[in-house]
């Protein structure tokens, strides 16, 4: 059953050190202002999950809470490298990290069978790449009804799944609308969960029965934060800040201007900012 709680008290309650973490959103919804509140509350050592990991896990790996990074594309859309990603991969700043690098096709598929409760994926990929040489975690399994040659990775169960969304009813029912992503399977693949979204309503009695919707009792936690995605966009309702993501390129670029903004921009505000930043971003 869905909890509502402030954003501080749902990530306290459900991220703990050493946990492995999903926080999904594709192109949109991206939940920023949840992994600010990790940043804040200095939640370490964790392995992050995400197909596209972009400037969000740039902050954390930068911020030095981050172990290992399970991902099947990572750079800032649109713009070019993550260089905090990439300086702790090179240079082990602020703390070296392990990657684990899929294609986007077997990430899908690795959170539907998580959602399914399945050990792995099995699915036709990876014939001719690369990867599986330097990935041990990709494997070949022959179909024993048809003999062909598949490929198997193993199934994404994160601790903790964190997503954002458009509205939550006061049941506790959670609606994505826009591009789905992976979000409703994360979730689905999790122990927990936490989602923040822009508004809650009475209930969606109103609305189309064929939307997205994640039903009470899959979701742990509820967090009303507008303006929670940015600088990503929530459709619907703010757009995309494309202005944020080109001054990051900057800003990440030097290990001393990336601490004095996560400290003005992150460590010293809290998520009411959110709401302040999309004003003039309004759909």
């Amino acid at each position: 059953m869905a909890k509502f709680q402030s954003l501080k008290e749902a990530v306290a309650e459900n991220l703990r050190e050493g946990d492995t973490v999903a926080f999904e959103g594709f192109t949109h919804l991206i939940p920023h202002a949840a992994a600010h509140e990790v940043i804040r509350q200095g939640i370490r050592d964790l392995t992050v999950i995400r197909m596209t990991p972009d400037i969000v896990y740039d902050q954390m790996i930068g911020m030095g809470l981050v172990k290992k990074v399970i991902f099947s594309y990572a750079g800032n859309p649109g713009v070019g490298l993550l260089r905090r990603m990439r300086d702790a991969i090179e240079n082990a700043w602020p703390r070296a990290i392990e990657t684990v690098e899929h294609s986007h096709a077997a990430m899908a598929n690795a959170y539907e069978a998580g959602a399914a409760g399945l050990p792995c994926a099995v699915f036709r990929g990876y014939r001719g790449a690369g990867l599986k040489e330097v990935n041990p975690a990709i494997k070949s399994i022959v179909c024993p009804f048809t003999g062909e040659e598949l490929a198997a990775v193993p199934a994404h169960r994160p601790d903790v799944a964190v997503i954002h969304a458009q509205k939550a009813s006061r049941r506790g029912d959670v609606l994505v609308e826009g591009i789905i992503g992976v979000q409703k399977e994360a979730v689905l693949a999790a122990k927990r969960s936490v989602v923040t979204v822009e508004e809650i309503v009475e209930d969606f009695d109103d609305l189309h029965p064929n939307l997205c919707v994640l039903p009470h009792w899959t979701v742990t936690s509820i967090a009303q934060v507008p303006g929670g995605a940015h600088p990503s966009y929530t459709h619907g309702y703010y757009d995309r800040d494309n202005a944020a993501y080109l001054e990051w390129d900057k800003i990440s670029a030097d290990r001393d201007l990336f601490t004095a903004w996560m400290k003005e921009n992150v460590l010293d505000q809290g998520p009411e900012v959110f709401a302040q930043r999309v004003k003039g971003l309004q759909a």
